[in-house]
C-alpha cells in the first residue's frame, strides 16, 4: 500500500535550512493498523504530511497504492487525496449548522457525487460508526465521542485506500479514547481498512499491529506490537 524510500524534507528559513526528514524508509502494507509515535519535532507530523500527500519531500520515493507520488503536482496530489485517503484529526472540524449526516456528505459533493448517492454513502458510513441514530444532530447536540465518530465516518465515506489519523483522542477524555480505538481497531479488523494514526501516547499506540517510532527526522524503531489492545 505505502512505499518510501530515503525521503527527506528540508524546508528553508532565511538562510536556515531544517531537515524534518532525513532519510525515511517505511513500507506499510494494506490492511494494517500502525502507529508512528515520537516527541515534539520529531518529524513524525511532518511524515504524516508527506504520507497524506499534503506535502512533497525534498527527495526520495513515495508510492500509495502503485502510485508515485513524490513527483506529482498539486492538482494530482489533490486528486490522490480525493481517491485514496482519508482524513482523522485531533479537531473535528464539523460544520456547526449542519446535521451528521450533510457533514458526512461534504466532501462528496466536492467530488460531484450525486445527490442520493452521497445521502446513501452516508448513511452507510455513520451506521458503521455507530451514529445511525444520529444523522440528524448538529455538532452541538454530540459529544465530543459522537463528534469524532461523525469525523470518522466522513473519512470512510469516501471508500479510501488508507485512513491517516493525527492525534485522534488529543481532545477526548480517557474512557472516549478507549471507545474511538477500539472502533478504529474494530474498522481495521472486519473492514479491512489500512489505518496509520500518530501519536505521542503509548497507551494509544498499544492498539496499533505495529508501531513505528521516529526521532531526529529518522525512524529508529519499526517493531511488531505483540499484544495489541483488542
Amino acid at each position: 500500500m505505502i512505499t518510501i524510500e530515503q525521503m527527506t524534507k528540508v524546508y528553508t528559513m532565511g538562510e536556515i535550512e531544517v531537515h524534518a526528514l532525513r532519510g525515511v524508509n517505511l513500507t506499510i502494507n494494506s490492511g494494517e493498523f500502525v502507529a508512528i509515535m515520537g516527541p515534539s519535532g520529531s518529524g513524525k507530523s511532518t511524515l504524516m504530511n508527506m504520507i497524506g500527500c499534503l506535502d512533497t519531500p525534498t527527495s526520495g520515493r513515495y508510492a500509495l497504492d502503485g502510485i508515485e507520488v513524490a513527483s506529482l503536482n498539486d492538482n494530482d496530489l489533490s486528486a490522490v487525496r480525493a481517491r485514496k485517503l482519508g482524513f482523522v484529526f485531533q479537531q473535528y472540524m464539523l460544520l456547526p449548522r449542519q446535521s451528521a449526516l450533510a457533514n458526512v456528505e461534504m466532501p462528496m459533493l466536492y467530488r460531484g457525487i450525486e445527490s442520493k448517492e452521497r445521502a446513501r454513502r452516508a448513511q452507510v458510513a455513520l451506521e458503521l460508526v455507530g451514529m445511525g441514530n444520529r444523522l440528524d444532530h448538529r455538532p452541538n447536540e454530540l459529544s465530543g465521542g459522537q463528534q469524532q465518530r461523525v469525523a470518522i465516518a466522513r473519512a470512510l465515506a469516501g471508500s479510501p485506500s488508507v485512513i491517516l489519523a493525527d492525534e485522534p483522542t488529543g481532545a477526548l477524555d480517557s474512557t472516549t479514547s478507549e471507545e474511538i480505538m477500539y472502533m478504529l481497531k474494530q474498522l481495521n479488523r472486519e473492514q479491512k481498512l489500512t489505518i496509520i494514526i500518530v501519536t505521542h501516547e503509548s497507551d494509544i499506540a498499544a492498539y496499533a499491529d505495529r508501531i513505528v517510532t521516529i526521532r531526529d527526522g529518522v525512524v529508529t524503531t519499526d517493531r511488531k506490537n505483540e499484544v495489541p489492545h483488542v
